[in-house]
This record gives structure tokens, sequence and C-alpha cells, in this order.
């Protein structure tokens, strides 16, 4: 399976606090997870030609995974048009953290994507629970963070398909973590811990989910779906092709 990592690849070159944690950048450390897991695994970043997702790169991906909060309004338009497409086609999308207002997700989604947050270094406590769901697998009961950013509801997504994860934060807030979409032939994954000053992607069980994720949004071997104007299949009376 050919998975491509994406990221801003800002926050790591502006501030010192989050280079210390990913050097490399934070897909750096996402796409290593991965590789070890057995994935194929290529980066892009934004600032890359055509943000590093050009036509033969996204062809080639399987599962696309998008990491970004700095720079969501400097993703060109014609780049997510091609994004959406392929998650249309079948490309399995896991949209990460503060990916949930970038342009694709929220393209994807139709809603505004808004949510609370506060940056407060509280524990957070993710809870699983569709334990039966393969992103669980490996999970147990939840996941504890020591330091986290809070997201909070409302949370303005469409009602995911499956909610597997469900947080808890210090402050007493709550969160849909872990949601699941389907667009198209395409399989969507949202999953919310990674702040960029904390290590959470180094975190083991959090890079058992990702994989999980990955796996469960691989397409499916069928073709696109054929739309427009269609023959009949069965012989009609009186019918003419135009």
């Amino acid at each position: 399976m050919n998975v491509t990592v994406w990221n801003e690849f800002r926050h790591e070159k502006k501030h010192d606090a989050v280079k210390e944690i990913y050097p490399d950048g934070i897909h750096s450390v996402i796409a290593a997870a991965l590789a070890e897991h057995g994935y194929d695994v290529k980066t892009a970043t934004l600032d890359e030609p055509e943000h590093g997702l050009t036509e033969d790169v996204l062809n080639n991906t399987d599962v696309l995974l998008w990491w970004g909060h700095l720079a969501h309004e400097e993703v060109d338009d014609a780049i997510v048009e091609k994004v959406q497409k392929r998650v249309w086609e079948g490309m399995g999308l896991i949209v990460l953290h503060s990916a949930h207002f970038s342009k694709i997700f929220k393209k994807l989604m139709g809603t505004g994507c808004d949510l609370k947050w506060r940056e407060a270094n509280e524990r957070e406590r993710l809870w699983v629970v569709d334990p039966s769901h393969p992103i669980a697998d490996g999970i147990g009961e939840y996941i504890e963070l020591d330091e986290e950013e809070m997201y909070g509801e409302h949370f303005d997504i469409p009602a995911p398909d499956e909610l597997i994860f469900l947080s808890w934060f210090q402050g007493g807030e709550v969160f849909r973590s872990g949601a699941t979409f389907k667009r198209g032939n395409g399989k969507i994954f949202y999953f919310r811990p990674g702040h960029e000053t904390h290590p959470t992607y180094h975190n083991k069980q959090i890079q058992q989910v990702i994989a999980n994720g990955v796996k469960w949004a691989a397409p499916t071997k069928r073709d696109y779906p054929v739309y427009g104007n269609a023959k009949p299949i069965e012989k009609l009376e009186g019918y003419k092709e135009d």
C-alpha cells in the first residue's frame, strides 16, 4: 500500500519548542512509524511545487494523511479539488488534529468544522467507544495523554458514520476525537490528538491508531461508478440512443 503523509512543515521551522520535538517535521515521525508497520511511505509538504501533491503522487497514493494548522488558506484550491476527486475515486484520507479546519476536510464535510479549543497542557483521555472497530485494534479501553491541547464540543461536523474515540479533558470538556465518514468511493478518518508542542506522535498507541486507520481507509478493489446518461441494460421498446 502506498501512503503519503502531507504536512505544512511550518511550525517546525518557526518555533524552537516544536523543532525540539519534531526536528525533521511531524510528517517524518508519522512516516517512520507507518514504515515500521510495513507501509510504503512518502512525504509531501506545503512549500514544495504543487504542495508535493502532483498528479503522479496523488494517482499513486492509496491513503493520504493531512496535518495542517498555520497556513490552511495557502493551500491551492486546484490541489484541493484534485484531492477531493481522488477521495471520490477511492483514495483514503486521514485528517489529523488541526486539519479539521483544512480546506479539504471542510469541503468534504460541507460544514464549518469549528470547535472550542484551549492550550493549557491538560490531560486527555481518549475512550474507545467502538471496541469492535478495526481502527481500535490493539488499543485498550482508553489512551491517556499527559499533556495535550483541548478540543471541545460542539464540533461542527456532520454526524459521523462511526464514532470510535471520545475524548475527555482535565478541564471538563469532551470531544468526538475519532470519527469516520464515506464520500464517493473513499473513506475518511478524522483523528484529533497531535498538537505540535506535545510529543503525541511519538506515542506508540497513537501510532498504532494511525496505522490501523491507514489499513481501514485503503481503497476497495472496485471500479469508480459511471455517472451521466446511461444506455439501458435490458432492451427497451421505442428507446432511441441520443
